[in-house]
């Protein structure tokens, strides 16, 4: 299915992407088109396993914890010194 976008340009910016389009016999559409279809061929996107491995890691582990009621005091009491008020 074809979906329409639409996209803001200030004046002088979409005036220098016809430009380009034109210098390579494309419209504008097509030159926005194939700008972001390498933008996205183009982008790095983080490798999750190093996160995934330190939850897996984690896990693994018992850490020490207070009591759960005392815990949600100590935050609450935290939120409260930061913003006195």
């Amino acid at each position: 299915m074809t979906k329409r976008l639409q996209v803001l340009f200030e004046d002088d910016e979409l005036a220098e992407i016809q430009r380009l389009a034109r210098s390579r016999r494309q419209t504008t559409a097509a030159w926005v088109r194939d700008a972001l279809r390498s933008a996205r061929r183009e982008a790095v996107y983080p490798d999750p396993e190093p996160k995934l491995r330190a939850v897996r890691e984690a896990m693994t582990r018992a850490y020490p914890i207070g009591d759960v009621e005392q815990v949600l005091v100590e935050i609450e009491r935290g939120y409260l010194d930061d913003h006195p008020g």
